[in-house]
């Protein structure tokens, strides 16, 4: 059987894996009645809440005598580590675009990535069907992103297709609508190449994905790239430098076929394959024939721009709510997540007992921590901050920056343009996308967008749309002032009470309701003016003796304002805290003393810059 393997690479919600259900639909792998969730291979519980692909994922179908192996990848640049890692494992890419939106930050990611590694992408034009589709202009407009990525006259010279993902057909002809996905099978088997390699050489596959079986244990997915395998082989498992990692024995192989993993007695070069009976072997690693002592090549990988320090929660009412409390059970958590997550590195931390976290970006990092939570974890995180760097040539200051693409109405272009021009953002272009609206394009550090997705979703009343990707490092941008406001912080311990709450209220934007749980140092709420305000919720209404002639009012409250875990982080100030527990995300100041807070702040004055 002759043997494809691809990848679909895109930017986020411009419908990889829509169309990677509707591949398995028409191909048969899936029967037209079976019932699966909405996007059959968004599995994770967080993926199928926020409809977003977080890890890649194999699966496989057959057209004709041919298998089409498929990697279905994230297409948000915070998760950008899982399409780097696993472009290694194809010979062919289906770049997808939104036939209305064009190509967005996170496509010009993954072109360049796909351009450099020589790979002739097959370009999709999606939602071919929406109202506002402008086909012969996002054809133009990809053409020029090609062109100036610099790819060479074969890639520029790239086959297209119209399709609508969603309804399951595309066309070579965009006025001649088809019924099914025939076009997209022929093209993928007529343009990507067989994969290359020798089944005759000594067995060399090189790790992609890893997963965790609760009964197989770790699962190993991989390219062959030559020899053969068979379950009951013994493999050694090298790192990049060639240095063994262990030696271990095949207990079960698997290949691909839709949803499932199969069992399997045997593979071959070109072949995509899981492994289980490995213990220590990871992403980036090589696994070959016992006498091999040559790792194969791995693509680097961008390395992390933002990092955070998570360590025990030590706060009055901490293991409550949680499962898994200590440092070390937390410390083994995070370093399993980095041995197969090549975007997160984990260190340890100038604090005993603390980690540093670093990664792509707040929602990479804050998906881990909501995952770590859901799992029984119960920790603390400080503000993130950006890694910065030193240039070796000059030795001047660096920082990371990225590219900002918004969409949003007319209306809201000064606020917007107002709103990062403080966070030292440049405006790179401005262009009318029509339906009054408006297409901006800044370049920021990465410092300056910190919190900063909340504020535009206010300011744009929720209506707006923006994509970041990173783009680089570039000299120091200078000092952003960040949050403007203080906070509310507890003096007290035990339970909020309603009418100490409503007194509040007036003095800014409450965090908690009535009978929560509250503690010396417990951020309570925003306080509306610029500095940190020490407040009592336990207090209650003095008794007299003189009853007032009318009766009580029943106290009523505004709703409190309610974080997510990295609207959290990325709220807190440097002094802060997130207490993040299964059930509750609370805010805190670092120090829940206030004569300690009081003694760092007169320290801090005193610390000459």
């Amino acid at each position: 059987m002759e043997l494809r393997n691809i990848a679909i690479i895109a930017h986020v919600d411009h419908g990889k894996t829509t169309l990677v259900d509707s591949m398995l639909y028409e191909s048969g792998t899936l029967r037209k009645n079976e019932r699966i969730s909405e996007r059959a291979l968004d599995s994770g519980d967080i993926e199928k809440e926020r409809g977003i692909t977080i890890l890649s994922k194999c699966t496989s179908i057959i057209s004709g005598n041919t298998r089409i192996n498929i990697v279905d990848t994230p297409g948000h640049a915070d998760f950008g580590g899982e399409v780097e890692r696993i472009l290694d494992m194809v010979d062919g890419v289906i770049i997808l675009v939104d036939a209305a939106e064009g190509p967005m930050p996170q496509t010009k990611f993954v072109l360049d990535k796909a351009l450099r590694l020589g790979l002739r992408p097959i370009v999709v034009l999606n939602k071919i069907d929406r109202s506002d589709s402008r086909s012969s202009e996002v054809l133009d407009e990809v053409f020029d992103l090609f062109d100036s990525l610099g790819a060479d006259d074969e890639q520029l010279d790239f086959p297209v297709l119209f399709a609508s993902g969603r309804d399951g057909w595309a066309t070579k002809d965009i006025d001649k609508p088809n019924h099914d996905l025939k076009p997209l099978f022929q093209l993928i088997i007529k343009h990507v190449p067989r994969p290359q390699g020798n089944s005759i050489h000594p067995f060399e596959l090189l790790v992609s994905i890893q997963e965790v079986d609760p009964y197989l244990g770790r699962i190993l997915t991989g390219r062959i790239y030559n020899g053969s395998v068979m379950e009951g082989d013994n493999i050694t498992a090298l790192n990049r430098d060639g240095k063994i990692i262990e030696n271990g024995r095949i207990n079960k192989l698997f290949s691909y076929s839709g949803l499932k993993r199969i069992p399997i007695p045997k593979a071959s070069a070109g072949d995509i394959i899981a492994i289980a009976g490995f213990t220590k072997a990871s992403v980036s690693h090589t696994l070959a024939a016992p006498d091999s002592i040559k790792p194969l090549k791995s693509q680097p990988i961008d390395p992390p721009t933002m990092s955070v320090i998570v360590s025990i929660n030590d706060s009055p009412i901490s293991g409550i709510e949680g499962t898994y409390v200590t440092s070390r059970v937390i410390g083994d958590r995070l370093i399993r997540e980095s041995e197969h997550n090549v975007a997160i590195s984990v260190t340890d931390s100038e604090k005993p007992g603390s980690y540093n976290v670093s990664g792509r970006g707040e929602l990479q990092l804050g998906v881990l921590f909501e995952t770590m939570r859901r799992e029984g974890y119960e920790f603390s995180v400080s503000r993130p901050e950006i890694i910065e760097r030193v240039n070796s040539l000059n030795g001047k200051r660096e920082e990371p920056v990225e590219e900002i693409l918004i969409d949003l109405d007319n209306d809201f272009v000064g606020i917007v343009v107002e709103g990062l021009s403080k966070r030292k953002s440049q405006l790179i272009n401005m262009t009318p996308s029509g339906n009054e609206k408006t297409r901006l394009i800044f370049r920021a550090p990465s410092r300056g967008l910190i919190g900063y997705h909340g504020e535009f979703m206010t300011a744009t009343r929720g209506t707006g749309v923006i994509h970041r990707i990173f783009c680089g490092y570039e000299p120091y941008f200078g000092e952003i002032h960040m949050r403007l406001s203080g906070v509310l912080v507890s003096i007290s311990n035990g339970s909020a009470i309603p009418f100490a709450l409503s007194n509040l209220e007036e003095r800014g934007i409450l965090f908690i309701s009535p009978g929560d749980k509250v503690y010396n140092g417990m951020i309570l709420g925003e306080h509306s003016r610029r500095n940190d305000l020490e407040v009592n919720p336990m207090r209650t209404k003095q008794l007299t003796n003189i009853r007032a002639a009318g009766k009580d009012e029943a106290i009523k409250l505004s709703p409190p304002k309610k974080f997510s875990l990295e609207s959290a982080i990325a709220y807190i100030a440097d002094d802060e805290l997130v207490e993040v527990t299964p059930r509750s995300i609370r805010l805190r100041k670092h120090l829940l003393d206030p004569n300690d807070r009081k003694r760092a702040l007169r320290e801090k004055k005193t610390k000459p810059t």
